[in-house]
């Protein structure tokens, strides 16, 4: 199977255009042109996941960390790049996921979130924008008795779709004005007399990469000779995109039980446990892996509950100021046993590709008592 038709089943799970700025996604390693029949998935692309890769026989790794993420100076057989340099030689590609399937509906924040049950649940920050792009609203003003002709232009033109539902718009009655100078050709009126119309006001939403055809359709459609259209921008203040996860438990229950349910479903052995211990949950935050700054978020929120990887030393100290209570698996721990799910999407779109979650990605802390 060609690697772009890979690529785009894995966006239609995680989109790039998802991505924080700041991260490394995207094709990273190999070459674009080699048929793909095995797919490794991993966390990370270490030197024992590499030396999987080879003896399974994989095609291309999906990492979901970058296996590259600052500009490299030299790639060579030992050292950090190894890994990189095994993968090139062994013709071996390397696409990376990491934000992209965090920011994702159904990724792994999404993931973390039902472990806790959490309803009515939305970004908890560093927001991004639609890959489908921003929402606009176009309005014009049609003649009574050709308004649904020009409605049906623009609705199959892109314009009217708003989640699950096609040809939303709203129609309003009200008078046109207008005076046809020398030089018009006015399918209503004459030269020089001032005209006042029964029009209705016809409007509705268009997504950025469609508002030209509609604006074409219109003007197509419309009996005027010049018709009068808005284009507005819309802000979305309810669809947001960002990391993280915010929302409320349907029933309060204690943190004994949510690490119950970590252990369970995500098979940590071990978390790092802030502020109070005994405590029923009503609301709670989650964030996989490093989601230090967006603690104070949790806090104005008032939330009970930071469930997340792992958080920098003075945000630990103000979360425990807070009395909020956190849970902290380590970064990769909080990210891994949402590959399952990644893995099961996959198969199902990509027939006769054999696909493997990696067996030799680990979490690089061995915790123990001492």
């Amino acid at each position: 199977m060609k690697l772009q038709n890979i690529i785009d089943a894995v966006e239609t799970i995680a989109p790039r255009k998802l991505a924080q700025s700041w991260d490394n996604v995207g094709f990273l390693v190999g070459d674009a042109k080699r048929n793909i029949k095995k797919i490794l998935v991993t966390i990370d692309t270490t030197q024992a996941v590499a030396d999987e890769a080879i003896r399974f026989g994989a095609d291309l790794i999906l990492a979901y960390h970058p296996v590259i993420w600052d500009g490299l100076k030299r790639i060579t057989a030992d050292g950090a790049t190894s890994p990189i340099y095994q993968l090139i030689r062994k013709n071996i590609g390397v696409y990376s996921i990491h934000t992209s399937l965090d920011t994702a509906a159904g990724g792994v924040n999404d993931a973390l979130a039902e472990i806790l049950s959490l309803t009515d649940t939305r970004p908890l920050g560093d927001f991004v924008d639609d890959p489908a792009g921003l929402q606009y609203k176009v309005v014009t003003f049609v003649p009574a008795d050709s308004v649904n002709r020009v409605a049906d232009a623009m609705y199959a033109a892109g314009a009217g779709a708003i989640g699950n539902y096609s040809h939303c718009g709203f129609m309003s009655n009200g008078i046109g004005t207008f005076q046809p100078l020398k030089g018009a050709k006015p399918a209503i009126g004459k030269i020089g007399n001032m005209e006042r119309i029964p029009e209705v006001r016809l409007e509705s939403v268009v997504q950025a990469g469609k508002v030209r055809q509609v604006i074409t359709a219109l003007r197509k459609s419309h009996p005027y000779e010049t018709p009068a259209f808005d284009v507005f921008s819309h802000y979305d203040v309810e669809g947001k995109l960002g990391l993280g996860r915010i929302g409320k438990l349907g029933n309060p229950v204690a943190i004994e039980q949510i690490l119950r349910r970590i252990k369970t479903i995500t098979g940590a052995q071990a978390a790092g446990i802030i502020g109070p211990q005994k405590r029923l949950v009503r609301t709670a935050a989650v964030c996989a892996g490093s989601c230090s700054k967006l603690i104070f978020d949790v806090i104005n929120a008032g939330c009970d509950l930071y469930l997340t990887g792992e958080l920098k030393h003075h945000h630990a100290l103000a979360a425990s100021e807070a009395g909020l209570t956190c849970i902290c698996l380590s970064h990769s721990v909080s990210e891994r046993f949402a590959l399952k799910k990644l893995v099961k999407q996959l198969q199902k779109q990509l027939v006769g590709v054999t696909i493997r979650q990696s067996t030799k990605d680990a979490d690089p802390f061995v915790w123990k008592r001492i």
